[in-house]
């Protein structure tokens, strides 16, 4: 096994096949990079992974306990846009809620064009962005905490940096390595705003989004609320037999969490990418790099 940092150190163990398969995902252009290289002795296994990509406010950081500056920074954010650009060069691709896309349970685009920071009216966002900000009357100025790891934390978190800097926040970017930025995140909580996720295994919604609860209920929670609205919709909508009843709390969940107290915010869900050696059978991919590695199913036939 190889386990490296360095993207290219992976990419290139597998076409000088030194490695068989990557488990993690690569961006698109190395994949068709390694399609290009190797033809049909390369197989690319492809789908939304059960892993999103968030920035996290610290509630008890001035001036992120004030609900217009997290809003602002959710509409400083072109999703729509980001997609288009940051699928091409890093892990993340579909624009969504706090569900699993595509799932029956997410939100669908004609739902998430009415959630604000989700407007395909990036202009009209922004200048809503610019108005709550002047109503706060706050210093604008934060660093962005954020992990060591290019994909697709660093990507992602230059991409913010830009987009929070066309409404008036003065951001930069601050990166540590793993230990380092888990335990900021997670143990002192000395960040004005961090980059953050939520990675689950099984695709169960109702339970991945347990980290949007109160903070002394959901240990993940890192941003330190207290919302006992939030705690009552999640009971709801896992304590009821009725899909369609679980499915209409879950959008008032969702939408309090993104909007109504802004709470977190959604950025891109990651998309994985996994190129392996033709000869590599029996591995199939699963909607998380936490699954399916048990590889007692798997055979090389060369």
């Amino acid at each position: 096994a190889i386990s490296a940092p360095k993207l290219a150190v992976r990419v290139q163990a597998i076409r000088g096949d030194r490695a068989a398969i990557e488990f993690r995902g690569f961006p698109p252009k190395h994949r068709d990079d390694l399609v290009k290289a190797l033809g049909d002795k390369i197989t690319v296994q492809e789908s939304d992974w059960n892993c999103v990509l968030m920035m996290t406010p610290n509630h008890k950081v001035k001036p992120f306990d004030d609900v217009r500056v997290r809003r602002a920074l959710t509409l400083a954010i072109d999703r729509w846009g980001g997609s288009k650009y940051l699928s091409r060069i890093a892990i993340v691709k579909t624009v969504g809620g706090i569900v699993y896309p595509n799932h029956k349970f997410a939100a669908t685009p004609e739902e998430l064009s009415k959630l604000a920071g989700y407007s395909k009216d990036v202009k009209a966002s922004r200048a809503e962005a610019k108005k709550l900000l002047k109503e706060a009357g706050v210093n604008l100025n934060f660093e962005l905490h954020n992990r060591g790891v290019d994909q697709p934390y660093k990507v992602v978190g230059t991409w913010l940096i830009d987009q929070w800097r066309k409404v008036g926040f003065d951001a930069s970017q601050i990166v540590s390595p793993s230990g380092i930025w888990y335990a900021g995140l997670r143990k002192t909580k000395d960040f004005s705003v961090s980059m953050s996720l939520n990675c689950q295994s099984v695709v169960n919604p109702l339970i991945d989004v347990s980290k949007w609860q109160s903070a002394d209920i959901a240990g993940n929670n890192y941003v330190g609320y207290i919302d006992r609205e939030m705690d009552a919709l999640w009971q709801k909508m896992n304590r009821t037999g009725d899909a369609a009843e679980a499915r209409a709390t879950l959008r008032k969940y969702e939408t309090r969490g993104l909007w109504g107290k802004a709470h977190w915010g959604v950025t891109h869900w990651w998309f994985k990418i996994n190129p392996h050696r033709s000869y590599v059978k029996g591995w199939k991919q699963a909607p998380s790099h936490y699954l399916n590695q048990h590889l007692d199913q798997v055979w090389l036939d060369k």
